[in-house]
């Protein structure tokens, strides 16, 4: 039975697929929602500035978007009347996917949830897959929630068509 779920997001429609899934097993177990948004350095990658003026300028921003996302996906999951929290993290000197894992890990969650591309060849290769690592690299179970144009039968460019094939402990939601 699932009681902790925890839930990356990063304020896109897909992201915002995963927590309404999320909300709507949180309400049949009874399950507590942790939210998580972790500030990764490469959003805004310029070339062209120093450390010093990216940390200066950037981090402040990206704090406040990632602070903005937390509360409004907290009062989301609020207004579902399921409880919920929230942390804000940053990866500067780690991919996201082990911030995740690793958060899911010390939190003690017995599944995560997050919405993905269910991108595939060389859209995975050129875009990467944050997805994909944490699927490999948790120790709880996981739930993808593809994209809605994937779930709807639109495979985005280089994606697979939508499957519902629940293995190695890791299931795909389509609906």
């Amino acid at each position: 039975m699932y009681q902790r779920i925890l839930v990356p997001i990063d304020g896109s429609s897909t992201s915002t697929r995963g927590l309404d899934e999320a909300v709507r097993l949180a309400r049949l177990t009874g399950a507590t929602l942790r939210l998580v948004h972790v500030l990764d350095e490469l959003v805004f990658p310029t070339g062209f500035e120093t450390g010093a003026t990216y940390t200066h300028d950037v981090l402040p921003i990206l704090k406040k978007t990632g602070e903005d996302i937390l509360t409004n996906g907290a009062a989301r999951v609020a207004a579902a009347g399921v409880t919920v929290d929230t942390l804000l993290m940053d990866c500067f000197a780690q991919r996201t996917s082990e911030v995740v894992i690793a958060q899911a890990q010390a939190w003690e969650a017995d599944l995560i949830v997050l919405g993905t591309h269910g991108r595939r060849g060389i859209g995975r290769l050129l875009m990467g897959s944050d997805a994909e690592q944490i699927v490999r690299g948790a120790r709880v179970s996981v739930l993808l929630v593809r994209a809605e144009e994937v779930a709807a039968g639109k495979p985005l460019h280089g994606a697979a068509p939508p499957v519902e094939t629940p293995a190695r402990g890791f299931a795909t939601a389509t609906a």
